[in-house]
């Protein structure tokens, strides 16, 4: 998959949800009602290119995905020394706490409210920049 990145100063946002309505409602949602600009993976795989083709800014990771979990892939992202520092939400219909407890991850249970997402992502996309 070729996403054709390029560096822009807008925040990206990796979205990584195989759901595919859910993953439009997502990047749909985060495209109109932040300033952000959102890439939607539908594997892990895929999520692991999209890394190697553009700097994230954040990371949404959906628990339950084909090829992998979003904690295993949280965990091999973040072996990727440039990617240590990316804040990351956690998307789950349970509830993973004893796998995020060791771990920097914001969790969301699904259903989610659009709202408290969207500004989930602003506090944590404001904490980052307001520590540069």
């Amino acid at each position: 998959m070729n996403y054709n990145l390029t560096e822009t100063q807008t925040p990206t946002i990796l979205v990584v949800e195989d759901d595919e309505s859910t993953g439009e409602v997502l990047t749909l949602a985060i495209s109109q009602e932040t300033p952000y600009h959102p890439i939607l993976a539908q594997n892990g795989h895929d999520a692991l290119q999209a890394l190697q083709q553009c700097k994230m800014n954040l990371l949404i990771l959906d628990y339950r995905l084909p090829d992998i979990t979003g904690i295993e892939l949280y965990d091999r992202i973040h072996t990727i020394n440039e990617s240590k520092v990316i804040p990351t939400i956690l998307m789950s219909a349970t509830n993973p706490s004893e796998e995020i407890a060791p771990r920097n991850i914001v969790l969301i249970e699904k259903p989610f409210e659009l709202d408290r997402l969207l500004e989930t992502i602003n506090t944590l996309l404001n904490q980052e920049y307001a520590s540069i």
